[in-house]
């Protein structure tokens, strides 16, 4: 009993020399280990940084999402066909070189009341902090250092609808993207309020009246 009780207190004291040594060194030996088995380990693989864009899929990739896009705002495909084309992938160097597929992109959504009250929520909550309220800069967060620009004067009187919905989408110089925070849709209801901001809005054509002027 002597000797077996002596062995079980020395496994005891190499099982706890063990956990202490796997603890001081953290994952390293475990790490170390599969490097020795297989060859590779988590520690060494890519991975994406904040704010670095994605190698484009190759062409003619179909994406994982592209069966669920939706056919209209405020609905949810779930196996049925497409409603509209899948946007092409983009990059901000495409924004800034004037490729078609970032900058010619047609508005599909029309800025009426509906819109505009979804643009302005989206606005205030996402874009509202560096551009502030009223789309003339000087957001709260610019306290901070942080760049903030004009939507409402100058060269952003000059880019198309596609422009803005595709900057909103991948981001541009000290932008970040915010594709992934306001989906497709949702862009477009940004830029209808952003246009109202600029008080460039589609002029509405007026009804013919059927009053001629005349008495019966």
């Amino acid at each position: 009993m002597a000797e077996g009780s002596e062995g079980m207190v020395r496994t005891r004291s190499w099982t706890v020399l063990f956990l202490v040594l796997m603890t001081g060194a953290g994952c390293t030996p475990m790490d170390d280990l599969l490097v020795s088995i297989f060859g590779r380990s988590m520690r060494d693989q890519p991975s994406i940084g904040a704010y670095e864009d994605p190698r484009l899929p190759p062409e003619g990739a179909v994406s994982f999402a592209s069966g669920n896009f939706p056919g209209a705002p405020g609905e949810v495909a779930v196996g049925q066909p497409e409603g509209t084309a899948i946007p092409a992938p983009i990059t901000p160097l495409m924004l800034l070189q004037g490729h078609p597929d970032a900058v010619d992109i047609e508005n599909p959504i029309p800025a009426d009341e509906a819109s505009l009250e979804r643009g302005e929520e989206l606005y205030l909550r996402a874009c509202a902090p560096c551009h502030g309220d009223a789309g003339a800069g000087g957001g709260p967060v610019t306290a901070a250092g942080v760049a903030s620009f004009t939507l409402i004067e100058g060269q952003a009187l000059e880019h198309s609808d596609g422009y803005l919905y595709s900057i909103i989408r991948v981001g541009r110089g000290s932008m970040p993207a915010y594709g992934h925070q306001i989906t497709h849709y949702d862009r477009w209801h940004v830029v209808n309020y952003v246009r109202q901001l600029q008080g460039n809005l589609p002029q509405q054509q007026e009804e013919p009246s059927d009053d001629t002027g005349e008495e019966g």
